[in-house]
């Protein structure tokens, strides 16, 4: 009798645990870990180090979210043009990588709140000396930005800005697109605040940032699936909580020397 009470215990416990976790694509039966779909090519927010181990703010915010629920966590480097289709199949439960709130994201995804700001602003080479004091002057430069970003939806949308530039390149990542600046192969990036000024730090005698804002301030959230509206409300209320006690604090001064994540 007690051997069957021990063990009715032990799946009580292994039931409630794995109820604290995403659902798979049919949304109906509980998993105990969450996928996280990332570019792990985006730092700082998800990125490969030196011994080949994904880090990154993102990645660090990810984790303690998982532990609160009880939830192993894995995280799945994915071609990022194609996120959509990845989180739609259930290839991944969450994507979770510097991801920017856009209506048209909307249609197919499910946002939890922004918790941080993000701009898409201009990148030149120091060696260059080219100046961009607004969107006027990128008119006859080759310009590169991350495909599948919200640069490129920028400039899908304004064609005429799109149309007086000498060529878009689109790239699978910023950093190959920094590395080509630094080579002189374009004239400009423009991409996410965040992952230019990164790569600045680690390049100061290479990039310089232009305070020159394309298009409007967005903002980041981490999207689910369309109908995986438990998932998604159980990892907003485990945030929430990492922002009341002062971890998402913690975590942005340890990645950008300061917090710079929205509060409620």
């Amino acid at each position: 009798m007690k051997k069957i009470l021990a063990f009715c215990l032990v799946m009580v416990a292994a039931i409630a645990a794995m109820a604290g976790c995403g659902n798979n694509a049919s949304n109906k039966d509980n998993t105990s870990k969450i996928v996280v779909g990332l570019d792990d090519n985006f730092p700082p927010m998800g990125f490969k180090n030196e011994a080949n181990e994904i880090v990154g703010f993102d990645i660090d915010l990810a984790k303690e979210a998982s532990k609160r629920l009880g939830c192993e966590v894995e995280f799945k480097a994915i071609d990022w043009n194609s996120k959509e289709a990845e989180l739609k199949s259930g290839r991944v439960d969450v994507l979770w990588n510097g991801l920017d709130i856009t209506e048209k994201r909307k249609e197919n995804m499910l946002f939890s709140d922004p918790y941080m700001n993000n701009r898409q602003i201009v990148f030149v080479s120091k060696d260059k000396g080219i100046k961009i004091a607004s969107e006027a002057d990128l008119a006859g430069k080759t310009v590169g930005t991350q495909s599948g970003g919200t640069s490129e939806e920028y400039f899908e949308k304004n064609s005429s800005l799109k149309n007086s530039m000498k060529e878009v390149k689109y790239y699978p990542d910023f950093i190959n697109a920094f590395m080509d600046l630094e080579n002189g192969r374009i004239d400009a990036v423009v991409g996410d605040e965040i992952i230019g000024r990164y790569y600045i730090s680690k390049h100061p005698d290479k990039i310089a940032a232009v305070e020159t804002v394309i298009g409007e301030v967005s903002q980041f959230g981490f999207a689910f699936r369309k109908d995986d509206k438990q998932l998604r409300d159980k990892v907003q209320k485990v945030f929430d909580e990492m922002l009341a006690d002062g971890t998402v604090a913690k975590i942005s001064e340890k990645w950008f020397a300061k917090d710079i994540t929205l509060k409620k």
